[in-house]
């Protein structure tokens, strides 16, 4: 499990147990998506909760995305490498957040910046 570019860090017990709770989280975020859609048909998004049901459904659309783009990265190898320096992403903080692009250092970087 070295860290060079093109080795994989991670363990394939590793990357099976993100790519499920990947997987869960998509089928999750769909579900809610569909229901807050159908809320939205109904007109059960009346007396001001229109602006409320719009963010909802923005942010599920945005999550689904996400977690869409993190599965496409598993899947061609990318995923879990820092999206500026190419570091692997220790599976730790992977698990904590399965849609961390960077890498702690790069990261605190990006917050300060």
């Amino acid at each position: 499990m070295t860290d060079t570019r093109g080795t994989p860090h991670l363990s394939t017990v590793q990357l099976q147990t993100l790519r499920q709770d990947l997987q869960e989280q998509l089928e999750r975020r769909s579900r809610q998506l569909l229901n807050l859609q159908a809320a939205a048909q109904d007109g059960s998004g009346a007396d001001g909760t229109w602006q409320e049901l719009l963010a909802s459904l923005t942010t599920a659309d945005r999550a689904i995305a996400d977690l869409a783009g993190a599965l496409d990265r598993l899947a061609t190898g990318e995923y879990g490498r820092c999206a500026h320096c190419l570091a692997g992403i220790p599976f730790d903080r992977l698990k904590i957040r399965p849609l961390a692009r960077y890498c702690i250092n790069c990261q605190r970087r990006n917050e300060a910046a």
